[in-house]
């Protein structure tokens, strides 16, 4: 045998299977070995802290269908539906078989609630999660909610034959709630349903603001919105008494009376409606921002100056439409402030339209196409997102400050009116 010969034909056969070899074989990470490898950094997402068994919650009443939709406040999605009338079939046998009542009943679903009965006008939670108080406009009370059964714990009746808007004090122990026909604003101990006092108000009382510290409650009437006389003259004449009030917790008295119509006089704007709806202010409570009835767009006012300073013109998408049909008066109902002070956020109910508006200079984005009848606005807890419930459409559109831009949208019950921010069990269960 040629061992030389061998040798060599031994010798490329190995070359060539190892160039030949398929890359799985490794070959190649042989001859050019690569650096070694960085180990990936373990991405750490952020769970919520649920530790003292509470988790923040956003509230959304249907006004139309009596029920109210829990959205999870770390991530917009929704947690379950509540009841807010559970008493239906006692509070209908009580209203029918009263002649007065049964026609108010019925005035209401015609006058304020478009040709529908309205069961959940606002709602807030207890700081503990336990309980839901929910203003019920037809049904002219206010009722807390076990939250953890869906059976009522106490019902108050207020003055008059319809209940509206309601605040929630800083400490979570008080709620003030607006009496519309009553012209008064109750004051009740959220645990009990006991009135802890009340003041006085202009006709048809609406909006209700407690300062952060629960000494003042920032209080507006909007008159009679129900009234179909819209000319300017007519409805200086027909609005009834309109005010603008702010009130001494603990004094318990009325420690400013402010006229708006003078005010807005006083500024040049002596058209505009004194009939303030929503209202933002910022976190100094040095300016408020006023949405007016039948005004596109809301007006600044200094609080300590009592002066009406500026206004801010928004576009009016329905120029062509005859004010009787704007919705109670509203060209724009539902206003918010970012926690920075920076931008306001704006629901255009007549227009079909949010606006995010910049405080200092006004310029503003306009988002069309989201939904139809914007109906509330409110900051969630954050201060860097905007929530607009979109009542004809029945939606909620959750929208960035900053970016200006919608980042999600939720489906709710028929008709959502207003928007609140709470606490919740973490373990709670969907009650409906």
């Amino acid at each position: 045998m040629n061992f030389r010969k061998t040798g060599l034909t031994l010798a490329f056969a190995s070359a060539a299977a190892v160039f030949s070899a398929p890359a799985s074989a490794g070959w190649f990470d042989w001859l050019f070995p690569s650096p070694p490898a960085e180990e990936e950094e373990e991405v750490v997402v952020d769970q919520p802290d649920y530790s003292d068994g509470l988790r923040p919650a956003i509230f959304v009443g249907n006004n139309w269908d009596g029920t109210i939709d829990v959205i999870d406040g770390d991530n917009y999605e929704i947690l379950g539906r509540v009841n807010g009338i559970p008493d239906y079939e006692e509070r209908m046998e009580e209203i029918k078989a009263d002649f007065w009542r049964y026609t108010v009943f019925l005035g209401i679903r015609q006058l304020i609630g478009e040709g529908n009965d309205q069961y959940v006008d606002d709602m807030y939670s207890t700081n503990d999660g336990e309980l839901l108080i929910v203003s019920r406009p037809s049904f002219a009370d206010v009722v807390a909610l076990d939250l953890d059964n869906g059976e009522i714990v106490w019902r108050f009746e207020v003055d008059g034959v319809r209940s509206d808007h309601m605040a929630l004090s800083p400490d979570g122990t008080q709620v003030a709630v607006s009496a519309s026909t009553g012209s008064v604003v109750h004051l009740l101990n959220v645990y009990t349903g006991e009135e802890e006092g009340r003041f006085p108000t202009g006709n048809s009382p609406h909006e209700n603001l407690y300062s952060d510290d629960g000494k003042y409650i920032y209080h507006s009437s909007i008159g009679f919105v129900f009234m179909p006389f819209d000319g300017r003259v007519l409805r200086d004449t027909t609005r009834g008494e309109r005010k603008f009030i702010v009130y001494d917790t603990e004094a318990e008295q009325i420690v400013k009376d402010i006229d708006i119509k003078a005010k807005l006089k006083e500024a040049g704007l002596g058209d505009l409606s004194p009939s303030i709806r929503p209202m933002a202010h910022t976190s100094d409570y040095r300016f408020f921002y006023f949405q007016l009835s039948f005004l596109h767009g809301l007006v600044e006012f200094d609080m300590e100056t009592e002066t009406i300073t500026r206004l801010a013109e928004l576009p009016n998408m329905v120029p062509y439409l005859p004010k009787v049909y704007y919705v109670n008066d509203s060209a724009h109902h539902g206003l918010a402030m970012s926690a920075d002070d920076s931008a306001l956020c704006v629901a255009g109910t007549m227009d079909d339209y949010a606006a995010i508006v910049d405080r200092e200079t006004f310029e503003y984005t306009i988002l069309e196409g989201l939904g139809k009848k914007a109906y509330w606005a409110v900051s969630d807890r954050s201060g860097e997102n905007c929530l607009i419930s979109w009542s004809e459409t029945d939606q909620v559109s959750v929208i960035n400050y900053a970016t200006r831009e919608e980042i999600k949208r939720i489906d709710v019950g028929n008709h959502p009116q207003r928007i609140r921010e709470g606490m919740l069990k973490a373990d709670w269960l969907s009650l409906y």
